[in-house]
């Protein structure tokens, strides 16, 4: 059993594509105690963030389970975050929770904004054609006549997401497809992520789960102050293991193992079938003990080897 590849899809791994990514959360944060109240919620460093700077950070509950994920934009008057479409009322309420005596403003602006996402190895020569700016640093951002463009991976190969008010959506667009990027669906992203072994929240982040056992350590300074959730990431890095780990999988089938089949001692999150490879992409919690890259395990009587795990293209 085999799937076509599309010609978006073709285009995210060989030149440019864009894909419409407005679903995602856009919460904007302002007011003097802003950077202090993130800094004390979520993984990452924000104190040290210059505007024009980003980081990727989990918001932990206080037994350091994950609640959601998001690129964090730090802007000249305020903050962005860009999180999956799940997490919008989730996030905001988490926010409004811990604002007690501070002096910060969040701001749901998710339907006020379109996000095109511009991806694969040609993006930025795009961007370029358009007079658009590229940043070139994972979560680095910038202002394009008042667009924010932000280098956001979001199917794990080079990519960035303009941010456009709605009535420039279809110039954007139009402009792009003249530039040589080609349209892709939600479902060839996907695919595209899913061969890079790139984790989503919702899928392969769960609430559930701890930031070691994701191995998305760029999410986590371990030397910051202070957060909520700390303790427990702490003591898991002092201690020096966990149980079961988040690994990226290629199983030799064409026939995706459903979310749930077991693995390693764990379970599958999620699988595709990859044209290009010609086998299963996968992403799985396995025994922290069998999640070595190279390691070879079993999937419903299949081999399936451990391939490194994603990492932000620097």
């Amino acid at each position: 059993m085999g799937l076509s590849m599309s010609a978006g899809y073709n285009a995210l791994r060989e030149s440019a594509a864009w894909v419409d990514v407005s679903p995602r959360t856009k919460i904007r944060i302002q007011g003097p105690d802003a950077a202090r109240l993130l800094h004390a919620l979520t993984t990452n460093h924000i104190l040290e963030l210059e505007p024009g700077q980003g980081c990727y950070a989990f918001f932990l509950d206080a037994q350091g389970h994950i609640l959601a994920d998001a690129a964090i934009l730090r802007r000249q008057e305020d903050f962005w975050l860009d999180a999956e479409p799940e997490v919008r009322n989730l996030l905001l309420a988490h926010l409004d929770r811990y604002i007690i005596a501070d002096d910060v403003t969040p701001e749901d602006v998710t339907d006020r904004w379109v996000a095109i996402a511009v991806e694969g190895p040609r993006a930025a020569e795009v961007l370029a054609m358009l007079g658009a700016p590229a940043p070139a640093r994972p979560w680095a951002h910038a202002d394009w006549d008042g667009a924010p463009v932000a280098r956001l991976d979001l199917s794990g190969v080079q990519g960035y997401v303009v941010y456009i008010p709605p009535e420039r959506r279809e110039i954007l667009i139009r402009e792009l497809e003249q530039a040589g990027a080609m349209a892709a669906s939600p479902e060839d992203a996907r695919l595209v992520r899913m061969e890079q072994g790139k984790p989503r929240y919702g899928e392969d982040i769960r609430e559930r789960d701890l930031p070691q056992e994701t191995q998305v350590l760029y999410a986590v300074h371990f030397s910051k102050g202070c957060y909520l959730g700390q303790e427990i990431v702490e003591r898991l890095r002092s201690r020096g293991r966990v149980k079961r780990m988040l690994v990226r999988l290629e199983i030799e089938t064409q026939i995706p193992p459903p979310p749930g089949t077991p693995c390693g001692g764990g379970q599958i999150t999620s699988a595709v079938f990859s044209p290009a490879l010609g086998k299963v992409a996968a992403l799985a919690y396995v025994e922290a003990s069998l999640a070595a890259p190279h390691a070879v395990l079993e999937v419903a009587g299949l081999p399936a080897r451990v391939l490194p795990p994603y990492r932000p293209d620097a």
